[in-house]
This record gives structure tokens, sequence and C-alpha cells, in this order.
């Protein structure tokens, strides 16, 4: 009984997450949605697309359940996943996001928690795993990513949240006073130099 609540609680976090992922894409232009907006460029496509490869590896090579989506060999790794050539669409993209999440969908729903898994790209002593382990791993893996499309989505358009039904409307004068409340603390709070 507790194996299958847990599995529905992560599966659910796990859900809403990747919700949380795709909001972040709704109403951005296309260069928006794509262009680097960090020193190591990352992208909110960029992001949909890797978080889409994770799920694929993770709940389909590792339970020998391969993805029916074409994925370079693990070996081959080269982050082409963390960015969308001018050659993929958006909705291509999303596509992908989308099937490999019905994929992890059915890998999740078919298997016990306990279900034996292989990691090969995880060092010794921990390649070898199970279900649990690897659905804690990849919800990990894809609250990161979604903390980081919400930071670079505040920085493009101040919008920010998990659902776009708990979004408000944004006060441009009540988040500049709260900005310098903070920058003011750490200016007080940091040594001066003699």
């Amino acid at each position: 009984m507790i194996d299958e609540f847990a599995k529905d609680n992560l599966h659910g976090r796990l859900r809403r997450d990747r919700k949380a992922l795709l909001w972040k894409l709704d109403g951005l232009s296309e260069y928006d949605a794509r262009r680097p907006l960090t020193a190591t460029g990352t992208n909110l496509l960029g992001l949909v697309k890797h978080v889409a490869t994770v799920e694929a590896r993770y709940f389909g090579e590792v339970f020998d359940r391969p993805s029916p989506e074409p994925l370079p060999r693990w070996q081959d790794y080269d982050g082409n996943d963390l960015w969308a050539t001018e050659d993929e669409t958006r909705d291509q993209i999303i596509g992908f996001y989308r099937r490999t999440c019905e994929h992890s969908d059915a890998t999740i729903n078919e298997l016990p928690l306990d279900a034996p898994g292989h990691v090969p790209w995880w060092p010794e002593p921990g390649p070898n795993t199970n279900l649990f382990a690897i659905l804690v791993h990849v919800l990990g893996e894809t609250n990161r990513h979604t903390g980081h499309a919400d930071i670079l989505r505040e920085g493009l358009d101040g919008r920010t949240g998990v659902r776009p039904e708990h979004e408000q409307q944004i006060d441009e004068e009540a988040r500049a006073a709260y900005r310098a409340k903070i920058e003011q603390a750490a200016r007080t709070a940091a040594p001066t130099k003699a």
C-alpha cells in the first residue's frame, strides 16, 4: 500500500513539474524561446528538449524499454540536447517531450517501485538501481530545470510561478520596492572598504 502511495505521489509531482516547464514557453516569441539567456547558453526550449531526453533515457533505456524516439547513444553525448537547432521547431520539441512523457508514464505505471534498472552512465557502485530511485532522480532533474526555466522567464518578461491559475498581475512598483529593500540589506551587510 505504501508503495502505491509513494509511486502515485512522486508521479503526480513529476506530472505537475512537466506542465510547469512547458508553461514557461507560453506566449514567447520564437527568438525568446530559443535564445541563450546565460553565459553558458541556457535557454527555455533547450531545457524542454533536455528534460525530454533525460526522461527518455531514464524511463526507457534504464529499464530496457527503449524510447520510440530516436536518441543518440549516451556514450556520444555532446550537449546537443540543451538547445534547439534552426531546423527543429518548437512544436517538434514539445511533441518529443509529450511522447516521451507518455512512454515514461507507461514505464512508471507498469513497473513496481522495486523494479530493477541499470544506468550504465552512472559510475560504480551505483549503476544498479530501481524504479523508486529513478523516479526520485528524474523528479529532481525536472524540478531543477523547471526552476531554471522560471528564472529565465522572469528575466524575459517578469512572469513567475508554477501554474498559470496562480499567476498574479505583475505590480512593477511593488517589485522594484521589494528588490530595492533586498539590495539595501545586501549593501548594509557587506563590509565596507577602508
